[in-house]
């Protein structure tokens, strides 16, 4: 079963994910900001991590950096989920070391293939 570390302050996105997530056969892990992500990045194991961008504390595109600055981290897959849909949005999170990048709201099949590409796939 594969882990996910899901970092979202929004407290209804998180749920719904979460559920659907598991229902799905993942492990999910919540952070509920920037800087509980990279921490739990090191302590949760994750296989992969779903990082909103507009978080409290740090942001999730510091959070990324910080991620993928610590040889600890740095090889964990992380796909930026934002409601900001911009050409340049997506751009600054793969600046910022996002494998993959999806929108707000979350299209789950969408986002399990993104999933299973990063993964393999056998990912669930």
């Amino acid at each position: 079963m594969s882990k996910i570390l899901l970092v979202e302050d929004n407290e209804m996105n998180r749920d719904m994910l979460s559920r659907r997530l598991e229902r799905k056969g993942f492990e999910v892990a919540i952070a509920v900001d920037g800087q509980a992500g990279v921490d739990m990045a090191s302590s949760a194991n994750p296989d992969i991590i779903l990082m909103d961008l507009s978080l409290p504390v740090i942001d999730g595109w510091e959070a990324t950096r910080r991620i993928k600055a610590d040889p600890a981290t740095q090889d964990i897959p992380v796909i930026a989920l934002t409601a900001h849909a911009m050409k340049e949005d997506e751009q600054k999170a793969f600046d910022a070391g996002c494998d993959d990048y999806d929108t707000k709201p979350v299209n789950l099949n969408r986002l399990l293939d993104k999933i299973g590409n990063l993964l393999g796939s056998g990912a669930a």
